[in-house]
């Protein structure tokens, strides 16, 4: 399991266009929405499976 200390920093770098419409609310449910929009958030198993979900369309750095 994750270590809940972590903090992930998420940055869209594609936009949500033409993919399916679940993938651009998942986008917007981790706080992105624009292209280089950068967002950080505490690193859990649901934000876990939600950069899976769309994670052809982000960039992820732990920190």
């Amino acid at each position: 399991m994750a270590d809940a200390t972590k903090t992930l920093r998420i940055k869209q770098i594609k936009s949500s266009i033409g993919y399916k419409y679940d993938q651009g609310q998942t986008l917007r449910s981790l706080g992105l929405g624009k292209i280089n929009r950068v967002v950080e958030q505490k690193d859990t198993p649901v934000i876990r499976g939600m950069i899976f979900k769309v994670k052809h369309l982000v960039e992820v750095e732990e920190i």
